[in-house]
């Protein structure tokens, strides 16, 4: 691991290959790193802590990174327990430094720590205002709803450094491949701040003032040079709900197979007739967090799923409401259903598109029951010509 970001800023955070749920919900087989700085100058500056559950491992890593020194001030970007989880052993343990951080974010302290005793060393800083380290500067620029209320970051402008809390992270460990980062980091992206593309892109207006030629982010690798350059050109396409790819996600939840085999049926067809681009989900069995990040990749989805207990499918259900959680906007989406008597899911399904912002829904609305027949293959393969 390289540890030297650039001769003043060095890297002492952690990887948690023991987690298998980042924010009990988002799988994450290769791990996640929960990422900590240090800027040494004539004042020392940790720049966040990490989860509580790898304390130890963070102490021993700014220990040995301060070589004797001690620190002058503890920069908070972010108070999500994944930040802060060891602001109170950090104070324990420096008793002269100080706590550098938003308004909010201190109002936010005695919320994850009972009785905190070093309020009183707490900076609070704003937009605009600056922290001189010596030779080193860093300048705050708020950054709220990226993605909790109280967040800052900050710039170095003497290492074109920004430090971005969670903006332009991703899952996985810190080392892993840079070559795979659009993929884990545009899963990271619209299920952690995919809702908050607005506050993004005010980011992002920020950021363009300045000469950034290094991101370090609280999640994922540090970017620089093309790496940083992409990172960079995929954020402004995410947060302005813009088509990253032109192409079909096909997310479908079946019961007994029927809703499956219409699903496939209708991804051979768009496949055959020349789409750039089909992807197919199993709501039931697939990585939900996977389905969301195609569903805001691509520039149309199609829906399939049964009614159940007169009403839809869970699964197909909770896949919608987390599209409706997460802003999802500006797409076209078709609809399939299945029912054996009385179908309902095509209609609950539209009732909850109806709420999201410039949705389109293509016609035909394809309805079988039970099974397919060949009057619904003619009109599964309509619509497939519907959405080319």
């Amino acid at each position: 691991m390289n540890k030297n970001i650039s001769p003043n800023i060095q890297y002492i955070g952690v990887d948690d290959t023991d987690i298998d749920l980042f924010e009990s919900q988002y799988a994450v087989p290769a791990g996640m790193c929960y990422n900590s700085y240090l800027v040494s100058d004539a004042k020392i500056a940790v720049m966040d802590t990490v989860d509580a559950r790898k304390k130890d491992e963070w102490l021993h890593n700014l220990q040995t990174a301060l070589q004797g020194k001690s620190p002058d001030y503890l920069v908070v970007h972010h108070m999500e327990p994944d930040h802060s989880g060891c602001i109170g052993a950090f104070m324990a343990a420096y008793p002269q430094a100080k706590l550098v951080t938003s308004a909010k974010a201190v109002q936010f302290i005695a919320q994850f720590i009972e009785n905190p005793d070093f309020i009183d060393r707490c900076q609070v800083v704003k937009e605009g205002d600056t922290l001189s380290l010596g030779t080193h500067s860093l300048q705050f620029i708020a950054a709220p709803m990226v993605h909790w209320p109280e967040v800052l970051v900050s710039y170095d402008a003497a290492a074109k450094t920004l430090f971005s809390a969670d903006g332009f992270g991703k899952f996985g460990t810190y080392d892993a491949d840079a070559d795979d980062w659009a993929c884990e980091a545009r899963r990271y992206y619209f299920n952690i701040c995919g809702k908050y593309g607005q506050a993004v892109s005010a980011l992002l207006k920020k950021a363009a003032a300045l000469d950034i030629q290094t991101i370090c982010p609280l999640h994922g690798p540090v970017l620089q040079g093309s790496l940083l350059a992409e990172a960079l050109r995929l954020y402004t396409v995410w947060s302005t709900y813009e088509v990253e790819t032109k192409g079909v996600l096909v997310a479908y939840a079946s019961i007994h197979g029927g809703t499956k085999a219409a699903a496939e049926y209708l991804a051979a067809q768009l496949r055959q007739k020349g789409c750039p681009k089909v992807a197919v989900t199993d709501l039931s069995r697939d990585d939900q967090a996977e389905a969301i990040e195609d569903a805001f990749r691509m520039d149309t989805m199609v829906l399939a799923a049964p009614t159940y207990d007169g009403d839809l499918f869970p699964p197909m259900y909770d896949f919608i409401h987390h599209l409706q959680l997460k802003a999802y906007q500006n797409r076209r989406v078709a609809l399939i259903e299945n029912g054996t008597w009385a179908p309902q899911a095509a209609r609950i399904m539209k009732s909850m598109l109806e709420g999201l912002k410039n949705i389109e829904i293509i016609e035909p609305v394809v309805s079988i029951k039970s099974r397919m027949n060949s009057s619904d293959e003619a009109a599964i393969a309509a619509l497939a010509d519907a959405l080319l």
